[in-house]
Parts: C-alpha cells; sequence; structure tokens
C-alpha cells in the first residue's frame, strides 16, 4: 500500500504517523525531542523516528515510504529544506530536508511550518473544508496563523507569513521574544492569559482561568475580557488585510468553547466598520492536524513531480 511519512514536531514530542493517500492515519507514534540534550539531540530524534516508521512501512505495507511530510516550528525556507530558526529546539540553519534525504535512502522530504501544515489540514480536511479563502489562528504558548487560498497555504516570500501574533496591538507594551513590544501574542496568548491570571489570582494556568470566569469570578472575567479584547483587535487588523471568508482558531485557547468564541465574535463585528465579518469557527481536527498536514504536503510534493 502506497504511503508516506509525516512527522509533526512540537517543543517537547514529535508525533509522527504513516499516512495513506486518502489522508488516513495508517499509523501512529509518538517520540520525546530530547531538547534538553541540546538541537544535535532533537535532530536525532527526529531521524530515528523517521527511519523506524520506514522500516515499519516497508514490513506492514509492502512497500517503504514514497515520500516525508514534516512540521517544525520557527523559521523555515522551504526551498531549500532549512529549519532556519527555531528557538523552542535551540535551532539555526539545520539542514534538515537535506539530512532526512539522506537517512532515508533518497526518498523526497517536503518541509513545512507547524501551523501552515496544521492550517492545510483543516483546509482540506477540517473547518476549512469547501472554503475558498480563510485565515487558521493557533492560539497557544504563541500566537501563529495559516493564510489560506484556494488549495494551498501561503507561505510569503521569506516563509514566515502568517505571524499574526507579532502584529503590534498595544504600541509600547509588553516586550515580546521577536524584539517589538505590544504584540499580540502578549495579550491573547495561553501564556499571556497563565500570566495575567497568574498576577490576579497566584495560580498560572490558563485553564484555571477559564473555569473561574465562567464561575463567576470577577479577577477571571477581566483577565479573560483583556485576551478576548485584544485577539479582536489583531483579528480586525487580519481581517481588514486579507478578507478571508472564514476564520478557524485552534490550539489551547479554542477548548474554551463558547467562552472563547460567543464574546470574540461580538467583540470583532463591533470593531468592523467596511469589513466584512467572516465565520470565526472553531478547528476540528485538534493535535491531529500536524500529522494530517504533513501527510499532506508529501503527497502534494509526490504529485508536483509526477506532472
Amino acid at each position: 500500500m502506497k504511503h508516506v511519512i509525516a512527522l509533526d514536531v512540537g517543543g517537547t514530542g514529535i508525533k509522527a504517523a504513516l499516512v495513506g493517500s486518502d489522508g488516513r492515519l495508517l499509523y501512529q507514534a509518538h517520540r520525546d525531542t530530547c531538547r534538553e540534550r541540546g538541537p544535535n539531540a532533537v535532530v536525532h530524534s527526529i531521524l530515528e523516528i523517521a527511519a523506524e516508521l520506514h522500516t515499519h512501512g516497508g514490513r506492514h505495507f509492502g512497500e517503504t515510504a514514497s515520500a516525508v511530510g514534516i512540521a517544525v516550528p520557527g523559521i523555515i525556507d522551504v526551498g531549500t529544506g532549512t529549519a532556519v530558526y527555531a528557538a523552542n529546539l535551540g535551532w539555526h540553519d539545520v539542514p534538515l530536508g537535506s539530512l532526512l534525504v539522506e537517512r532515508l535512502d533518497g526518498i523526497p522530504v517536503a518541509l513545512g511550518h507547524d501551523v501552515r501544515t496544521g492550517g492545510l489540514a483543516e483546509r482540506r480536511m477540517g473547518a476549512g473544508k469547501g472554503v475558498d479563502r480563510f485565515l487558521f489562528l493557533a492560539l497557544g504558548t504563541g500566537i501563529a496563523g495559516a493564510i489560506g487560498f484556494g488549495e494551498t497555504v501561503e507561505a510569503g516570500a521569506n516563509g514566515s507569513a502568517g505571524e499574526l501574533g507579532h502584529i503590534v496591538i498595544r504600541p509600547g507594551g509588553i516586550h515580546c521574544a521577536c524584539g517589538q513590544r505590544g504584540c499580540l501574542e502578549q495579550y491573547a496568548s495561553a501564556s499571556a492569559v497563565a500570566r495575567a491570571w497568574a498576577a490576579a489570582s497566584g495560580r498560572s494556568d490558563a485553564k484555571d482561568c477559564v473555569r473561574a470566569m465562567t464561575a463567576g469570578d470577577p479577577r477571571a472575567r477581566a483577565v479573560w475580557h483583556n485576551a478576548v479584547a485584544a485577539l479582536a483587535d489583531g483579528l480586525v487588523t487580519a481581517v481588514t488585510l486579507l478578507d478571508p471568508r472564514t476564520v478557524i482558531i485552534g490550539g489551547g485557547l479554542a477548548e474554551a468553547g463558547d467562552a472563547l468564541f460567543a464574546p470574540l465574535r461580538a467583540s470583532v463585528e463591533s470593531r468592523l466598520t467596511f469589513q466584512q465579518m467572516p465565520d470565526i469557527v472553531p478547528a476540528l481536527l485538534g493535535e491531529a492536524a500536524g500529522c494530517l498536514g504533513a501527510g499532506l504536503m508529501a503527497w502534494d510534493l509526490l504529485t508536483a513531480r509526477a506532472n
């Protein structure tokens, strides 16, 4: 059975799968990144689990994988297959594509940004299915986005399109690791909510803030209101620039459900003037999005090479 290898590399773990041509996950595995041992250990973990899946496919599906798709955080150069910069992995200019090609007997490799890869999966298999123009936003430790047109997700001229977490919404505000002040992710990410909730209550957990807010705690309500207002400000900028038909929101904060989506829709709509209000919906694929998207990238690469 023809299949590809899909790898979704996160800060603490690597999700891996063999993906069939119909998008089914035929086999799944997981491995720690071993980040605490340094960037070379992370690369070693990736190569090892990729090799294990390559062998597994040959044994159980009658042939080895036809290609590899890999999603990584940070700044990447899609053309060269290089992970240019990934702060949470300690990477600088890692030639991940060529390392995988060498380890896996020359099969082609597609390298993509983790959030854009998740957005690709949501476009074709999840909440964006059938939508011609969409914006996918992941609210996690930080905030990043994927800009979708038709069947594709825009990478940008330098591989960094969709970094909506670094839209400045509060000029002169909280310092961000990117070097700016007042970035969206400093106010509306899960880590920002946790930080604000810790200052208000001494309990540094975004989910605890949501629970307290739904229970009527006024401190939690204030923290949540500020985060939703910040996110609405960032989305209005994005809507003005991109005019998406649908905004898909995933990541940890999206698990708050209506506690997030109801006030967010109202806040965005109240801020719009001439712009059209997009649908604002939760992502559907959850933690599987990265692997599914990596598999789609690999199949797209094979299709492009065949044409």
